[in-house]
C-alpha cells in the first residue's frame, strides 16, 4: 500500500510539475513577442504659431501664413506592447507678422494690419510624454507591427525670448540702435510691465501641454521612420510679446523701447528687409473709404488695447518627420575563430 501511495504521489507531483513547466513555457512564448526596449529618435519638421498675431479663430490661415522649422532629439522607452514614455528636446522657431497676416484683406484684418506688430521666437522645449500604441509593439522585427499609429500627451518645460526688428529708419545721425536690427523684446517692457497698474514682466521660462498623434513605419529590425503632429498649449500669453494689456505710456519708455512699444504709425513693415510701404496704403484706404471704414481705421489707430484675439494663451503646432534607431537589447559579439 505504501508503495502504491508513493507511486500515486509521485505521479501527481510529475503531473503538477509538467503543468507548471507547460504554463511557464506558454508564458514565455507569449512574452517572446515583446520585451521592453529603448530607441533614439531624430526628427525635423515645421512649426506654426497661434496667438494674437495669428488667431485661433482663423486657424487655417494662421497655420499656412508663416510656418517655420523645428529639429528634435529624443529617447523612448517601450514598457509594454501598448505604452511607452518619451523624453524629447526640440528647438523650434515660430514667427508672426501683422502685415503679412492682414495684407491680403486689410479691411477684414484691420486691427492686426493697423497694429503692425511682428516677432520671432526660438523655443527650447524639453517634453516628457506618454505614448499609447493602438497596435501592439515588440522589439524584434518579427513582432513589431509594420505600421503603428499612436497618440501622445504630457508636459513640457519651455524657454523662449521673443525678438523683433527695429524700424527701417529712425532719427538722424547716430542713433541708439541701427535700422532693422533684431532686438529682444522682454527687457523693453513693451506693454509697460512693471509700471503701477500694469502686469509684472513676463517670465522667459514657462510650461506647455503637448498633445498629438503620429504613426511609425518599420523599416527593418533596427530602424523605424515616423511622422507626427502635435499641439502645445502654453501657460503664457507672451510668446509673441503681445498680451492682453494696454499700450505702454510713452512717458515711461526710453530709447528703443519707445518705438518698439507702438508700431502703428510706422510707414514700412520692418520685418521685411525690402520693407513694403504699409502706412501709405492705410492712409489711401482711409481717404477713399466709407465713413464706417474711416471710423474703423481711426479706432484701430487710437485704441489703447494691444490684443486682438481674446484671452487664450499662445500655442504652437509642430509637425515632425523622424528616424528611430532601436537600441539592441544585447550586444552581439562576433564569433571567435
Amino acid at each position: 500500500m505504501n508503495k502504491y501511495k508513493q507511486v500515486v504521489i509521485g505521479a501527481a507531483a510529475m503531473c503538477l510539475l509538467a503543468g507548471l513547466v507547460t504554463e511557464s513555457s506558454a508564458q514565455r512564448r507569449q512574452n517572446a513577442h515583446f520585451a521592453p526596449y529603448s530607441s533614439i529618435t531624430f526628427g525635423a519638421g515645421t512649426s506654426t504659431y497661434f496667438g494674437d498675431l495669428a488667431g485661433y479663430r482663423k486657424a487655417f490661415k494662421s497655420l499656412v501664413t508663416l510656418p517655420r522649422w523645428n529639429v528634435g532629439l529624443g529617447y523612448t522607452r517601450q514598457f509594454t506592447p501598448h505604452f511607452a514614455a518619451r523624453a524629447m528636446f526640440t528647438w523650434a522657431r515660430i514667427t508672426g507678422d501683422d502685415y503679412t497676416f492682414g495684407k491680403s484683406n486689410i479691411e477684414e484684418y484691420l486691427p492686426q494690419y493697423a497694429r503692425n506688430a511682428h516677432f520671432r521666437n526660438d523655443l527650447k522645449e524639453f517634453a516628457i510624454t506618454g505614448i499609447y500604441n493602438f497596435i501592439e509593439d515588440g522589439r524584434n522585427s518579427e513582432s513589431r507591427a509594420k505600421i503603428t499609429p499612436y497618440i501622445f500627451g504630457g508636459l513640457a518645460l519651455l524657454a523662449h525670448s521673443p525678438e523683433a526688428r527695429t524700424p527701417v529708419a529712425t532719427g538722424t545721425g547716430t542713433d541708439v540702435y541701427a535700422g532693422q536690427e533684431w532686438v529682444k523684446l522682454q527687457p523693453l517692457h513693451t506693454e509697460g510691465q512693471g509700471q503701477p497698474g500694469r502686469d509684472k514682466p513676463y517670465s522667459l521660462v514657462t510650461v506647455a501641454i503637448p498633445v498629438g498623434f503620429g504613426v511609425r513605419y518599420k523599416l527593418n529590425e533596427s530602424f523605424n521612420i515616423g511622422a507626427e503632429i502635435g499641439f502645445r498649449y502654453t501657460f503664457t500669453d507672451y510668446l509673441d510679446d503681445v498680451g492682453n494689456g494696454l499700450y505702454a505710456d510713452p512717458a515711461t519708455q526710453q530709447g528703443v523701447a519707445t518705438v518698439m512699444s507702438n508700431r502703428r504709425f510706422e510707414q514700412f513693415a520692418a520685418r521685411y528687409k525690402n520693407a513694403p510701404d504699409r502706412y501709405t496704403v492705410l492712409q489711401n484706404l482711409f481717404n477713399n473709404g466709407s465713413p464706417e471704414l474711416q471710423a474703423a481705421i481711426s479706432d484701430a489707430l487710437t485704441t489703447p488695447v494691444r490684443s486682438t484675439d481674446g484671452k487664450l494663451n499662445d500655442g504652437y503646432l509642430l509637425t515632425n518627420f523622424s528616424i528611430q534607431y532601436i537600441i539592441p537589447g544585447k550586444i552581439k559579439c562576433p564569433p571567435i575563430r
